[in-house]
């Protein structure tokens, strides 16, 4: 079969085409971003048909879409960021309970290191608590491969099946092995109305069948599970890309520890027994949390040591490689890769607005237009804007998540901090900020909100916004703001004073008032000309 070099997250999109995929949503968050972006440029469907390929507001908007594609019996994916799935918890949650008919993948991409995020939560967590298996791939192969399994096993189930990947696996490029193309799935719609309508009654029962389903599938996990005879006393657990990191240091054990690699959730219990019956302790390698150590406390003997991220013998922060499991293994660190004793420490550099970014004009009159109120207030946001807490600027004091900012703003001016401004994009406005901004104008608060319009969604790599920049001001009067309080500013060095002085304005007037700054990415005009 031919093979194709692919990262991780380009693994998965072909995977999920050749496995017969008709509608595709998303929307973008780094690291999950090329999987979209894959779909787009390949819609035709890889061989099984065209496929719908769609950017989101959000990642529950995203989610409900791909509901409904699987309703009408269609195979159907949304993929996100770990932070993302918070935002679709509800449809996730509940989408458990639903009779699936048209496969559906949920793939959820982890940052551990917190290469571009607020948090390293594992995705593993939510999948445990709404009760829908997870696939976990070690590799490229392996995110095809499971990218393919999770739309039978959806089928078989009937529920959702969460694909979970990591920054490391979902950036880097490996040969995969491809397999021919799956027909698309004709358009059935789901008749069952109870299988799709959570009504309390009906909601009982899915949820009853949801449980006895999920342990069907530990069953079939557990029939495929398989133990790695050794010659010592100590088991090692892998999970994800742990294996790959055991892997690399294998050679260099003196003696095979029995071992045990977990993929598929939920957890084989049996297998997980039968090796503790040959060790007195077991390694976990997991990246993320200690979610398959924590469990085996409850699992496994007490007479066996378990040993992992919450014992110290792994990191239990960052990302995990080769060398930082080297200890557990008892393996000393690898020559030449310390620093030299008095060597200087290389140079931090933190990412910066890029040269010529129209948000550093909005800094510049934000800044001057504040001078002078020693109670302010700047509450901000996820995107770019969010470096404008960084020197030169230090113009932002909040960023916490999606849509936030209008949220704290009106908050904190409730709560006495005048005046009161949140800044924020223009694709996180329509996001999740706008409902805050709904808020604000339901209880006429005393806030400025300064949305920064760059006409893209920038940090992810210069994504087109959900809507046209020309639609904000009809958002913004639409929703309440009075209309003359939503001014259009340019975001130009040439602009500055006007821009100064509108600002001032707004600062003084008691309720909620709009400005949106415009100039477009530099970054993706460039990107535009190269298409």
């Amino acid at each position: 079969m031919p093979f194709e070099n692919l990262m991780g997250d380009e693994a998965i999109a072909l995977g999920a085409l050749h496995a017969g995929l008709s509608a595709a949503f998303a929307y973008p968050g780094t690291p999950s971003t090329e999987i979209m972006e894959y779909y787009l440029d390949h819609a035709e469907g890889g061989g099984s048909g065209p496929v719908v390929a769609q950017w989101c507001s959000n990642e529950k908007t995203a989610y409900e879409a791909a509901l409904g594609a699987s309703f009408a019996g269609r195979r159907s994916s949304v993929s996100m960021k770990h932070v993302g799935l918070n935002v679709a918890a509800d449809p996730f949650v509940n989408s458990a309970l639903l009779k699936i008919k048209g496969g559906l993948l949920v793939v959820v991409a982890d940052d551990p290191g917190m290469h571009s995020s607020q948090d390293e939560q594992d995705s593993r967590v939510f999948a445990d608590f709404a009760r829908i298996p997870c696939l976990e791939p070690a590799d490229q192969q392996e995110a095809y491969d499971m990218a393919r399994e999770a739309f039978e096993l959806s089928e078989r189930i009937m529920a959702p099946v969460l694909l979970r990947v990591t920054t490391r696996l979902a950036h880097s490029r490996a040969a995969v092995e491809t397999r021919a193309p799956r027909a698309q799935n004709p358009v059935a719609k789901v008749e069952d109305r109870w299988g799709w309508t959570l009504m309390p009654q009906a909601a009982r029962e899915r949820w009853k069948r949801a449980l006895v389903g999920y342990e069907a599938v530990r069953s079939e996990i557990e029939a495929a599970a398989r133990v790695e005879p050794g010659d010592c006393d100590l088991g090692v657990v892998t999970t994800g890309l742990g294996l790959e990191y055991y892997r690399e240091n294998e050679a260099e054990l003196g003696r095979r520890p029995w071992r045990l690699h977990v993929g598929r959730y939920p957890m084989p219990y049996a297998a997980l027994r039968e090796l503790a019956s040959k060790v007195s302790r077991v390694l976990v390698i997991e990246e993320g949390y200690p979610f398959v150590e924590r469990e085996l406390r409850g699992v496994l003997p007490s007479a066996v040591a378990i040993e992992g991220k919450e014992t110290g013998q792994i990191p239990l922060d960052g990302e995990l490689s080769p060398d930082n499991v080297r200890p557990a293994l008892g393996l000393p660190p690898r020559p030449g890769l310390s620093r030299a004793a008095g060597a200087p420490e290389l140079p931090r550099r933190p990412p910066q607005l890029c040269p010529g970014c129209p948000h550093a004009d909005s800094y510049a009159f934000l800044k001057e237009a504040l001078a002078g109120y020693p109670s302010r207030v700047v509450t901000g946001d996820i995107g770019c804007y969010t470096l404008g807490a960084l020197p030169p600027f230090e113009a932002i004091e909040t960023c916490v998540d999606m849509g936030a900012s209008i949220g704290m703003a009106r908050g904190a001016a409730e709560a006495g901090l005048v005046p009161a401004v949140a800044v924020i994009g223009d694709s996180t406005f329509y996001h999740s900020g706008l409902p805050n901004l709904v808020d604000a104008v339901s209880h006429n608060s005393n806030l400025t909100v300064l949305i920064l319009d760059n006409s893209t969604t920038g940090m992810t790599g210069a994504q087109p916004t959900i809507l046209p920049s020309e639609r904000l001001k009809a958002v913004a009067l639409a929703v309440g703001v009075g209309p003359e309080h939503v001014h259009l500013l340019s975001a130009h060095k040439g602009d500055h004073g006007r821009n100064v002085e509108i600002m001032r304005r707004e600062l003084a007037y008691e309720g909620p008032s709009v400005l949106i700054s415009e100039r477009g990415c530099l970054e993706a005009i460039k990107k535009a000309r190269k298409a």
